[in-house]
């Protein structure tokens, strides 16, 4: 990456990290990491756009202050990363919403105050409000304005130019034109225009601030699934409990049942049932002995269990999980929204037509006046409110049709990236099934013996006994004395004076060789029931598998599970399986798609399936999934219906074509504005109703999208 490699080879590298502030646009990732990557003594630069952080790996001997300035001399203000920076986009979106309620606020008022000039006003009427509009206008732009004017300041004081130059210039030339015409009395202002510009940029910049944050808490709630403490066992074999700072490896911790685990590490002592759903997605338990390796963030089950520390904190898999969630997040920021694709060319073309048309009406005699009205007129005229629209109407309206057939869009640009899907990947337990297991072969016919499996499966937690009396309900429980439940191995009670036993096989004494989840109930001398287990697939499941094979997909079946019960779902839906994948396998898998040039859409729930949801083109959850699964997650849809994912997908293709058509709309009446505005032909005032209009032109497209999911 640089020329500094070498520098590097025999020693070890250090790693910095800034928040940077002021980013907005792929152009200013491309900026800061070419920059860092010519500094001496960088090995790596990374921009993290959702988190407004840099990681920079560098020889130790590198001061931060030499990154620091680097990074200033582009224009952009930074600091080094703190705990005090863990959510940055929350405050910055705090920060805009202000500005965009003053923004709204005051174009709203100005435009009323407006409705008298545009009705024929004259005379001292017109100036009272054009002076009212401008007392309001005047603070508004300067505090709404604020995100625009410091950042552009900021870069032009270093000799560069972003995006937010131009919109500064047309804010600040506006307004100040309209406080002209209002101080002499002439018979337009334009403080609504100016106003209204600000309220559409801020609410686009907004939605991208939210986006951010909700991929900050993604990450957070995946961390917060491991313990901050554990009880450490010391030598003499008491305990104490310790906050995961003060554990090291080789350590010994006491996990009691039913509690999460902590650590990484490997069983010394104990054997349990552990819920590894964390990374797995599987809802049986495994039952583990000494020697098995037990991760951070899984729960043991039913027995107490002594874990030699092997890794803590951030050396955790469920650690590496979400930074693989965290560096997918960067890949999916550059998707920047069509919107600011767009303004980036079109904002500085329209200001350059503005400066043309007032040095050409210089030359030619029009006075300092009359070519500045002008060059005015071609900046409202051009004013980026449809082009602005032309995005986030669209995605407001699809979304509310959406939300109506129960799919929830927590990121607009997701429709634009779900449009270009072109391969459809399902986790299997709780997205293509229903991670509820059902009893489908085994259970006893007979009352007395329903009665006596009741007794036994409603005296534990384990999840197949659970599973058994939630399929039982209705029966009541036979009387039973000497009830025991043994770790491990199942629950036995003294039922109408014999013995009965719920459990595993060997236990109970029965073989169950060939059924891969099953649990055993035996009464007295009475013939064992091998009761097998099946996760319940979704009810429309092979529907809609049918219907994307239709629609041009190969769909295909991703899961932690074994490979028996992946194959034969997969056989069942007609489609293709993989199994025994964890998390950074699922997550590499999606890699090497996305290497094809595959634009994938993820379908899942788990905590498992995070990193996966993350580094997807687009990812859905169901409403079941886990708070990670769903923050992970573009969308998310409600109910027990797979069907969602295939309306989804057909309701962001048509909004994306009425996207481009606003598109074409808005450009093509700047195409017809603009050449006469340069003329002279449009005053500001018809320039502010023609922008207007374009405005309502888009909304108007915009509202088909009303039956969208269907």
């Amino acid at each position: 990456m640089t020329a500094a490699m070498p520098i590097v080879a025999d020693r070890a590298a250090s790693e910095s990290r800034f928040i940077v502030e002021g980013m907005h646009c792929a152009a200013c990732i491309a900026r800061i990491e070419g920059a860092l990557g010519k500094l001496e003594g960088v090995v790596q630069a990374r921009v993290n756009f959702g988190a407004k952080l840099v990681r920079v790996v560098h020889v130790p001997d590198l001061a931060d202050a030499a990154i620091e300035g680097a990074i200033t001399e582009l224009g952009f203000k930074t600091h080094r990363a703190s705990a005090q920076d863990a959510q940055p986009g929350r405050e910055e979106s705090r920060r805009l919403t202000k500005a965009l309620a003053v923004a709204g606020f005051a174009a709203m008022n100005v435009m009323l105050l407006s409705v008298s000039n545009w009705s024929g006003a004259e005379g001292a009427t017109r100036d009272l409000f054009h002076w009212l509009s401008a007392l309001i206008a005047i603070p508004a732009i300067v505090y709404a304005g604020r995100p625009f004017f410091s950042s552009a300041w900021r870069v032009l004081k270093h000799g560069h130019t972003n995006m937010d130059v131009p919109i500064s210039i047309g804010v600040v030339l506006t307004t100040a034109m309209s406080l002209y015409e209002t101080a002499t009395s002439g018979p337009h202002a334009y403080f609504d225009g100016a106003l209204m510009l600000l309220f559409f940029l801020l609410a686009g910049r907004l939605l991208d601030s939210m986006m951010r944050a909700k991929a900050e808490d993604g990450v957070a709630a995946l961390l917060r699934r491991v313990p901050g403490q554990a009880q450490v066992l010391r030598p003499d074999g008491t305990t104490e409990m310790r906050l995961a700072s003060e554990i090291a490896p080789g350590m010994r911790v006491l996990v009691a049942a039913g509690e999460r685990i902590g650590v990484d590490g490997t069983i010394q002592a104990g054997e349990a049932h552990v819920d590894r759903a964390l990374v797995s997605g599987e809802s049986v338990p495994e039952h583990m002995v000494p020697g098995d390796k037990v991760l951070a963030g899984t729960i043991c089950l039913d027995a107490p269990l002594t874990i030699r520390v092997t890794a803590v904190g951030m050396d955790t898999v469920i650690a590496d999980i979400a930074r693989l969630m965290e560096n997918a997040g960067q890949g999916k920021s550059r998707y920047v929204r069509i919107a600011d694709r767009a303004a980036r060319l079109y904002a500085p073309a329209v200001h350059s037509l503005a400066a043309l048309s007032f040095i050409g009406w210089m030359l030619a005699g029009a006075g300092l006046h009359q070519s500045v009205i002008i060059a005015v007129a071609v900046l409202i005229i051009t004013c980026p409110c449809a082009l602005g629209l032309a995005v986030p109407i669209a995605q407001v309206v699809a979304a509310g049709s959406l939300m109506r057939a129960g799919i929830l869009i927590k990121d607009g640009s997701a429709l634009e990236r779900l449009a270009e899907a072109d391969t459809v990947l399902f986790d299997k337990t709780g997205t293509v099934t229903l991670a509820k297991l059902e009893p489908i072969s085994g259970m006893p016919e007979g009352p007395a013996e329903r009665a006596a499996l009741m007794a036994l499966a409603q005296a534990s937690r384990h999840p197949l006994s659970v599973a058994v009396q939630e399929a039982l309900a209705g029966v009541t429980a036979a009387p039973a004395s000497a009830l025991v439940e043994h770790a491990g191995l199942g629950v036995e009670a003294m039922i109408g004076g014999e013995r009965a036993r719920l459990g595993s096989a060997d236990w109970v004494g029965a073989d169950a060789t060939g059924t891969q989840v099953a649990t055993v109930f035996r009464w007295g001398n009475r013939p064992p029931h091998i009761i097998a287990f099946a996760d319940a697939m979704r009810a429309d499941a092979p529907a809609v598998m049918a219907r994307l094979k239709a629609m041009g997909f190969a769909p295909q079946l991703l899961s932690g599970d074994r490979a028996e019960p992946v194959a034969a779902l997969a056989r069942h839906l007609g489609i293709m399986g993989v199994a025994k994948l964890s998390p950074a396998d699922k997550f590499a898998f999606i890699e090497r798609q996305a290497a094809l040039g595959k634009r994938v859409l993820m379908v899942g729930d788990g905590l498992n399936d995070g990193p996966a949801l993350k580094r997807a083109h687009v990812a859905m959850a169901p409403a079941t999934a886990s708070d990670v699964g769903q923050l992970a997650a573009d969308l998310v849809f409600f109910g027990d219906k797979l069907g969602a994912v295939p309306i989804a997908i057909v309701a962001a293709r048509r909004t994306m074509a009425v996207v481009r058509q606003n598109f074409v709309l808005a450009i093509g009446y700047n195409v017809l504005a603009v050449p006469l505005a340069m003329a002279g032909l449009v005053t500001p005032l018809i320039a502010a109703l023609a922008m207007s209009g374009s405005s309502l032109v888009v909304v108007a497209n915009a509202l088909r999208l009303r039956g969208a999911a269907k």
